[in-house]
C-alpha cells in the first residue's frame, strides 16, 4: 500500500492539475512550513544561523525546477550568487555550501539548455569558491543524469570539490559509485525520490536499501568524500560502519538529513562528534519538492492529512 501511495504521490509531483489542487488549499502552507525554510534569502540565512549555532552544517536549496526560458535561469543563478555572497558576508560560509539543480538552470531547454546550465553552474562554482564554501549538483530523473555527470566533470577541471548526488534506486548506480570515489571527489548517496521505471531502477525497498549498503560500501572504501544522506536508521548505521571498517574519521564523511525531519536525531549526531549537515530548501516554488517528501514517508502523509482535517 504505502508502495501505491508513494508512486501516486510522486506523479502527482509532476501533475500541473494536482499543482493547482494541492497549492489552492491555504492549510497547506502550514504543512509546508515544516519542510522548507522559508521562500526568500532571508529565511534561509536566519536557518543557517540556527543550525550553525547547534554545530550543524547545511546545504541550501533555491527551490525552482520547472525553469521554462534562459531569463529565468538566469535569475535562479543570480539568486546562488546573491546567496553565496550574502553567506561570505555574515560570516556563515563555513557552515553552509549549495545545492544546485540544473534543471533550474535551463539543462532541459532546447537548443543548448546544458551549455546553458554548464555556464550558470560555473557562475555559481565562482562565487562559492569566493566565498569559500562548495556546491553539490544534485541529481534529478534518470534522463538528466548522463548530462549532469558530463557538467560535472567540465566543472571539476577548475572546481574539484564540485559534489554529486546518486541514487541507490537506479541500476546503474554502483558502476557510477566505482567511477567517482576518487580522491577530492565529494559524492551524496541518496536513495532517490522520483517514479523511475524498473528498466532503470529498483522497484521494491528491500532491493533499493541492498543497493544504498553497496554503495556506501564503494565510498567508504574509494578516496572521495562521502555523505551519507538518509534518515533511516538502519542505512545510518551502515554508513557508520562502513567508515570505521575503513579507517574514517569524521573529517573525511559525513551524514546529511532534511530540514525538519529526524531533527532530534540531527543534534544528536552533532554532539557526538559526527559531521551532520540538513538540506535546507528555500523559495516560492515549493510543489514538486514538497510531494516528493510526502511520498518518502508515510508519516509525512499522515502529517498532511491531519492538519487538514484539523484546519
Amino acid at each position: 500500500m504505502a508502495a501505491v501511495l508513494s508512486t501516486v504521490l510522486l506523479r502527482a509531483s509532476r501533475s500541473p492539475f494536482a499543482r493547482r489542487a494541492v497549492t489552492s488549499i491555504p492549510v497547506t502552507r502550514k504543512v509546508v512550513d515544516r519542510f522548507v525554510a522559508g521562500e526568500d534569502m532571508d529565511a534561509a540565512i536566519s536557518a543557517v544561523r540556527a543550525l550553525k549555532a547547534q554545530g550543524l552544517y547545511a546545504t541550501l536549496d533555491h527551490l525552482g525546477e520547472d525553469t521554462t526560458s534562459a531569463a529565468q535561469a538566469a535569475g535562479i543563478r543570480d539568486s546562488y550568487v546573491a546567496l553565496l555572497a550574502r553567506l561570505k558576508a555574515e560570516g556563515l560560509a563555513d557552515a553552509a555550501e549549495v545545492s544546485v539543480k540544473l534543471s533550474a538552470l535551463g539543462q532541459a531547454l532546447p537548443g543548448g539548455g546544458e551549455q546553458l546550465a554548464l555556464d550558470n553552474a560555473r557562475a555559481i562554482c565562482v562565487a562559492a569558491d569566493d566565498a569559500g564554501t562548495t556546491v553539490t549538483l544534485d541529481m534529478e530523473d534518470h534522463t538528466t543524469i548522463d548530462s549532469t555527470l558530463r557538467v560535472l566533470k567540465v566543472l571539476r577541471e577548475d572546481y574539484p570539490w564540485v559534489g554529486a548526488v546518486l541514487q541507490s534506486m537506479l541500476h546503474r548506480t554502483e558502476q557510477d559509485c566505482r567511477d567517482l570515489a576518487y580522491p577530492g571527489s565529494r559524492i551524496r548517496l541518496v536513495k532517490g525520490a522520483y517514479a523511475e521505471p524498473a528498466s532503470v531502477a529498483h522497484q521494491d525497498k528491500p532491493e533499493v536499501d541492498a543497493a544504498y549498503e553497496r554503495c556506501l560500501a564503494i565510498l567508504m572504501a574509494g578516496g572521495g568524500y562521502p555523505m551519507v544522506a538518509s534518515h533511516d536508521s538502519r542505512m545510518i548505521r551502515a554508513g557508520r560502519s562502513a567508515a570505521q571498517a575503513n579507517g574514517r574519521t569524521s573529517g573525511d564523511h559525513e551524514f546529511q538529513m532534511l530540514y525538519g525531519i529526524r531533527q532530534d536525531e540531527q543534534l544528536k549526531a552533532a554532539l557526538a562528534g559526527e559531521r551532520m549537515r540538513v538540506y535546507v530548501p528555500f523559495g516560492t516554488d515549493w510543489y514538486g519538492y514538497f510531494m516528493r517528501r510526502l511520498a518518502e514517508r508515510p508519516a509525512n502523509v499522515a502529517f498532511f492529512l491531519r492538519a487538514l482535517i484539523g484546519r
